[in-house]
């Protein structure tokens, strides 16, 4: 009878410990602000940022100040700022060739940097309007945005320039498929525009009606699913990347300019300029739930996740009116559990 007894007191025992591990992860943030990093330059605009995970360093496009900062993110202080970017938007980062791509919004050039010793290397003018970036490490070419409804192609190798893609309405964020030679780039008119990338065409389009402004994409690839943030009926719109399903719509804050999705833990991080990052959870495939809204300040819409630390990067304007009325920030988040 005593052992009974004491066999029951130790089930019910591991049940009460379990079940307060459960409240206890219930209960912690899926996101924990962790680090705040100065930035220097006047109030105004950041943009988008990159990471060179090897050297922890993070880049940020420091666009009302006109330079590409350069993180130290082990020492946790700005490291450099390499000035005469004007109206820097966008950046990439090639891990394989260490270079760092740069997109000016002033004189529309595409500037290479050495990753090392951020040597200017190559400027490549674009005539107009440069913006956001990417590089296809595979093909070695550097696509950016480029007056607004184009997008130039530039061989990282000579700096040549091939003829560019011409997408229907403004062009928002855009996302290559390391598996497949596809892009997928938001056409803010509503649109999804998928683009075959041997040979440079559009070979579908995706519609995200009614929500239309869709200015940031992130990609699950095994799963084929595209995460589409959209700022006007403000939402995320889930698309099957094979068919163009629409198969989930989440409503998330206002001004949503980047999103990542965090395979490890299956979520999807929007940031969001209304002064929140909206946190979703993968059910299956098909089914998506919100689970928290992290508030960060108006302002603070582009972002970065490294999945190797689980931490996301958001960019933090200096604002008068704001909690960081001296600099512009960066703050840092850490995933949980």
């Amino acid at each position: 009878m005593k052992h009974q007894f004491l066999v029951v007191s130790l089930f019910l025992g591991v049940l009460a410990s379990e079940r307060s591990s459960m409240i206890a992860a219930a209960d912690e943030p899926a996101l924990e602000k962790v680090q705040t990093l100065a930035l220097e330059g006047p109030a105004g605009g950041l943009d988008h940022l990159a990471l060179d995970v090897k050297r922890a360093r993070l880049f940020v496009a420091n666009t009302v100040n006109g330079s590409l900062d350069v993180v130290d993110l082990k020492a946790g202080r700005l490291l450099k700022q390499i000035p005469g970017q004007g109206r820097i938007r966008g950046i990439a980062y090639s891990p394989t060739d260490d270079r760092i791509f740069v997109g000016n919004g002033a004189g529309g050039v595409c500037n290479l940097f050495d990753g090392g010793d951020f040597a200017l290397l190559r400027s490549v003018s674009l005539g107009d309007d440069a913006d956001n970036v990417r590089f296809n490490p595979k093909t070695g070419r550097i696509y950016v945005v480029h007056s607004d409804q184009e997008l130039s192609i530039i061989s990282a190798k000579d700096g040549s320039i091939r003829s560019p893609i011409p997408v229907p309405g403004p062009i928002g964020g855009f996302q290559l498929e390391s598996s497949r030679p596809r892009m997928y780039v938001n056409s803010k008119v509503g649109q999804v525009v998928v683009i075959n990338l041997d040979t440079d065409h559009i070979v579908d389009r995706f519609p995200v009606a009614p929500a239309t402004d869709n200015s940031a994409l992130a990609i699950d690839e095994p799963n084929h699913r595209l995460f589409v943030g959209c700022r006007r009926e403000p939402s995320l719109v889930v698309i099957d990347s094979d068919t163009g399903k629409v198969v989930a719509r989440l409503s998330i804050p206002g001004d949503v300019d980047d999103v990542s999705y965090d395979a490890n833990r299956e979520r999807i991080l929007a940031s969001c300029g209304a002064g929140a990052i909206a946190v979703i959870q993968r059910v299956d495939a098909d089914h998506y739930e919100s689970i928290a809204t992290i508030r960060t300040t108006p302002g603070a819409r582009t972002s970065i996740y490294d999945p190797d630390a689980g931490r996301l990067y958001v960019a933090v304007p200096r604002r008068e009116d704001g909690p960081n009325r001296d600099r512009p920030e960066v703050w840092v988040y850490q995933a949980r559990p």
